[in-house]
């Protein structure tokens, strides 16, 4: 993956389109190549719940369809994962955790050697938050961290920004000028950037 040219993958979790942290992933993609990106706003799209299968019968999982192969196609031909998702109840949003439940079962369909493909890929988290702590969003950062070393990814950190009310985090000065460097070559050990 190292000598493929970067394609990003923005995976956008919010209840409503054009929020703080949708503007805050769009910022920071204003420094890349638009012809690299892929934007799936994960409400829009219509990734259907998730379904445990572990258990039953053989424990596979069936071959996606629909959105679901949609998602799992941008997935896999993705370089670079952004999960732009706001802060909610100190966590990802519900339809970002839905898509990575999938990933539960992506691991168990046969020949798709998800768990293997991801390996090397990059994960990138993105959040606007509230809560004046930037400790708030540990639990966010937490969640996509351990997805990431759990499927053998390099974990880059998250962008973090602040606000409440539609357009704030355009006044957040630190998070809009982190957002000019976040998908830059990292030279330091990743971690919630502000």
């Amino acid at each position: 993956m190292a000598d493929a040219p970067r394609t990003f993958l923005f995976v956008l979790g919010s209840a409503r389109r054009g929020g703080n942290t949708e503007a805050l992933a769009r910022a920071a993609a204003d420094h890349l190549d638009a012809a690299g990106q892929q934007w799936i706003h994960l409400d829009e799209v219509g990734l259907p719940p998730f379904t445990d299968r572990r258990h039953v019968g053989d424990g596979r999982t069936p071959f996606a369809e629909g959105p679901e192969k949609t998602v799992q196609d941008a997935t896999l031909a993705a370089t670079d994962i952004v999960i732009a998702s706001p802060l909610y109840w100190y966590s990802v949003s519900a339809t970002v955790k839905t898509y990575l439940d999938h990933w539960s079962g992506w691991l168990r369909v046969p020949g798709l050697d998800f768990k293997a493909r991801m390996a090397g890929r990059r994960l990138w988290g993105v959040t606007v938050q509230g809560d004046e702590d930037p400790g708030a969003a540990a639990p966010l950062a937490g969640t996509l961290r351990l997805s990431a070393e759990y499927l053998k990814m390099d974990w880059q950190g998250v962008l973090l920004g602040y606000g409440s009310r539609p357009g704030d985090v355009d006044r957040d000065e630190r998070a809009l000028a982190a957002a000019k460097t976040f998908f830059a070559p990292a030279t330091e050990t990743p971690g919630i950037l502000y």
